[in-house]
């Protein structure tokens, strides 16, 4: 079965993160698909590489780069809702005259048309919010 996620929550101040990681953890455990995951709303916080929890909490950033790296799952994220939170790659943050950026690769900025695509794709599509 194809699978697509949509994670809302903000790190560590909303479970939907850790659940929708930990959801996508199982299913492919259980030989599902997983065809990408669209960060929207708080949820683009997920894609900040300025994040440093303490080392006694697991780095949900990084988590989720050991995702993608491990079965090549695209992790997409809402650039309007990302750039009005503060969060810019590097290409953004030079079209914005911004001197720094906090959203780097295998994270995408991309727009709401992506997240449909994903839902037309897949047979399920879940939100953790």
């Amino acid at each position: 079965m194809e699978y697509g996620l949509l994670v809302m929550g903000a790190p560590y101040t909303s479970p939907a993160p850790h659940s929708a990681l930990r959801f996508a953890r199982t299913l492919l455990a259980q030989g599902h698909h997983l065809s990408g995951v669209f960060f929207y709303h708080e949820g683009v916080h997920n894609a900040s590489s300025l994040m440093a929890p303490p080392q006694d909490e697991l780095n949900l950033h990084d988590a989720w780069i050991e995702l993608h790296r491990a079965h090549n799952i695209p992790l997409d994220v809402c650039i309007a809702a990302a750039l009005r939170r503060g969060l810019a790659s590097e290409a953004e943050a030079l079209r914005h005259g911004k001197a720094s950026f906090n959203i780097d690769a295998p994270f995408e900025l991309t727009g709401l048309g992506q997240l449909l695509t994903l839902q037309q794709r897949c047979d399920r599509f879940i939100t953790f919010a």
